[in-house]
């Protein structure tokens, strides 16, 4: 397990709004969803790097 560190992030309106809503449709809460989704794009910005430094 990773250690956690607390943070505070201010986000537009819309984007609670549209958080929530997908939040909503998977059954998950806002912080969830906010967790998934960065994991899964750092994930990928580490393949990206991955791919590209063994491609040189």
């Amino acid at each position: 397990m990773y250690e956690q560190k607390r943070v505070n992030v201010d986000f537009p309106v819309w984007m609670i709004e549209s958080l929530d809503r997908e939040a909503s449709k998977i059954g998950v809460t806002r912080q969830s969803i906010i967790k998934v989704w960065l994991a899964e794009r750092l994930e990928a910005l580490a393949v990206n790097k991955t791919t590209s430094t063994l491609a040189q």
